[in-house]
């Protein structure tokens, strides 16, 4: 009788999924939108460094209650017109950002630079707005993300590529097609609609208005 609860017990933890304890305020994102598309570009090595982000350690979406409740209704509207949201980054810890600041002080590094910052020099990125010493995403309020059709997954064309550092990204750049334009005033018109507020220099960064911890910058891990 012994063994056999023990291999009961044993089945149970092998099957049970074990989360930090997150700070007051904090939710997972996938407990309030359980469909909701996660790509966590810096849990891997495709995004502006080349590598995996310290304080990356799971592919969860950790964001604040407030934030999140907002999303869950922006996500409800759009599923009536065939779209979800699909996300890259949210909370992001501050160790995470202390690497981005390292990385850009390496100037031999430059493995990623044709993808994303070809026209920028890396010691520039932060006085034009593209890298924080301190960023948003460490208050648990700022998300990444883009539209994607709910039937296909696929990304709708914005015009431009995710962390891509030029003028491309910015929400006045002109060289795009209509098309292009129209989906970029979808997303940030849906959106502010809910609260979120856009950032000029990049189509896809958006920030809760009403953020619990405007002057806090959080440093748990992502797991």
């Amino acid at each position: 009788m012994f063994k056999k609860v023990v291999v009961i017990l044993v089945i149970l933890l092998s099957n049970f999924s074990f989360s930090q304890s997150l700070p007051e305020g904090f939710v997972y994102l996938s407990e309030v939108i359980p469909d909701i598309e996660i790509e966590l570009r810096y849990l891997g090595s495709h995004n502006f460094t080349g590598r995996p982000v310290p304080g990356y350690e799971n592919e969860k979406i950790i964001l604040s209650e407030n934030a999140a409740e907002a999303l869950r209704k922006i996500q409800q509207e759009l599923e009536n017109e065939g779209y979800c949201l699909k996300i890259f980054d949210a909370y992001r810890p501050q160790q995470a950002v202390d690497s981005f600041i390292s990385w850009s002080k390496n100037a031999e590094d430059t493995l990623t630079k044709t993808e994303f910052y070809p026209n920028k020099k890396k010691r520039n990125l932060f006085s034009l707005g593209y890298i924080a010493t301190k960023s948003g995403h460490s208050r648990g309020s700022t998300v990444d993300l883009t539209l994607i059709n709910a039937n296909t997954l696929k990304e709708l064309d914005m015009g431009g590529n995710y962390d891509y550092f030029g003028e491309r990204s910015h929400h006045n750049f002109e060289d795009i097609t209509k098309k292009q334009r129209e989906n970029r005033e979808y997303l940030k018109s849906i959106m502010n609609k809910y609260g979120f507020r856009s950032y000029s220099e990049e189509w896809w960064h958006y920030t809760f208005r009403n953020e619990p911890f405007p002057e806090t910058y959080f440093n748990f891990p992502v797991k």
